[in-house]
């Protein structure tokens, strides 16, 4: 791994991910298999005015030994001392760096039901936080970096230090970072792009999106009164702009709760709660799925619809050309982050509500009478493809190719 390239890596996250202002707390939630990561992190930090630097600190093989031995009422439990280290931190205005990295299927053996069990405890108990970024007061980032199980499951044919190799120089190309090279300015340039995406879509202001493809999807998307497609940067609260996932190829807005109807053909496997789904469909009617199928992982697959009422409805709406770069590597990463920025996605459950107008002042209720979707999840499947078809309905009637053939037609 080359340290010039991993301090540029940490330089973008500060100065571009999370755009960290002098003087302000930064969080960074990391497994410990990532400490080298963090700690560059934490150094550029201080190094841009930080005022401190605290980290959260995961273990995945710690947590497994948990599920497995842990009975089910445990899962019910979330710490309080750990809520308070969110909420309080985020109420004190700091910045949040999330490095995403586990084994794709480190919980494959355990109890389906502790898994949604902690995930409905997690979602209740950090209700407020999560709620703060999605309403962008605070500035987020998510990213990540190898870890050797996770190598292993993208190159599997290689020994483990080979994997972990090739899996850098991916994650590097994908974050756009060479040597030589200044990643902050490709960075600005590249949110630049997506910007445009994102000005074409909301100059045609869609009613609704009719996607197709030979894969089994055939499905409409109502879209809100007032809905915002963004890309690539957002605006905080306080007018920080900052990209709160690296890499991102994706404009995407929200749908309207109850306006989606049809069927939709998953294409990538979706990793949740440390197992794999793949080979799914979900039918939706009035917005709410109502019958799903998978090759693999279906009763995981059910768990994730039930954690709650809002879990069976969609959140979000992304479109990612099927040639972006990510795409074009070749590469399954079993990692949402990077698999959801090779493709089309949809989201299940809670959708931001920046991406409608005036969202952002709007209480539960009243989000909810704008068609805005609520629940504690949000997660992200794939469903673009080589032959994916997009039409968009303008309010006056007229039809406008979106995608064609996997890409943006214009």
């Amino acid at each position: 791994m080359n340290k010039e390239l991993l301090q540029k890596y940490a330089q973008l996250v500060v100065k571009v991910g999370v755009n960290l202002q002098q003087d302000q707390i930064l969080v960074i939630n990391s497994p410990i298999e990532c400490a080298d990561f963090a700690r560059t992190i934490a150094e550029e930090a201080f190094a841009a005015g930080a005022h401190d630097v605290v980290v959260s600190w995961g273990d995945e093989l710690l947590a497994h030994i948990r599920y497995a031995g842990g009975k089910k009422e445990l899962f019910t439990e979330f710490p309080e001392w750990r809520r308070k280290f969110y909420t309080d931190y985020a109420e004190q205005g700091a910045a949040f760096v999330s490095i995403a990295a586990r084994d794709p299927e480190i919980f494959k053996d355990i109890d389906p039901e502790k898994l949604k069990l902690s995930q409905q405890a997690a979602g209740a108990a950090l209700l407020e936080y999560r709620a703060r970024l999605m309403n962008n007061r605070n500035t987020w980032c998510v990213v990540s970096v190898p870890t050797r199980s996770w190598a292993q499951k993208v190159f599997p044919a290689v020994s483990a230090d080979e994997a972990v190799a090739k899996l850098w120089q991916a994650i590097f190309k994908t974050v756009r970072i060479e040597a030589g090279a200044d990643p902050v300015a490709a960075w600005r340039e590249h949110i630049a792009f997506l910007q445009k995406a994102a000005k074409f879509m909301n100059d045609n202001a869609f009613v609704s999106l009719h996607y197709t493809n030979d894969s089994g999807t055939d499905l409409t998307v109502e879209l809100p009164e007032g809905h915002i497609w963004a890309g690539g940067a957002e605006d905080s609260e306080l007018g920080v702009q900052f990209a709160a996932n690296m890499p991102t190829e994706e404009v995407y807005t929200l749908p309207k709760r109850e306006g989606v109807n049809g069927t939709v053909a998953a294409s990538k496997p979706l990793n949740f709660n440390g197992n794999l789904i793949e080979g799914f469909k979900l039918t939706f009617q009035e917005g709410k799925v109502v019958d799903y199928s998978a090759e693999k992982g279906e009763e995981i697959l059910k768990g994730l619809l039930e954690t709650d009422e809002g879990a069976r409805y969609l959140g979000e709406v992304a479109l990612v050309p099927y040639d972006s770069p990510i795409s074009q590597s070749g590469i399954l990463f079993y990692n949402t982050l990077f698999d959801e920025n090779a493709s089309c996605h949809l989201a299940l459950g809670k959708a931001y509500p920046t991406c409608i107008e005036g969202g952002e002042s709007m209480d539960s209720v009243t989000l909810l009478q704008h068609g805005v979707n609520d629940s504690l999840l949000h997660e992200d499947f794939m469903i673009g493809t080589r032959d994916l078809d997009i039409v968009g309905t303008t309010k006056d009637g007229r039809q406008v190719q979106v995608f064609k053939n996997g890409n943006f037609a214009f």
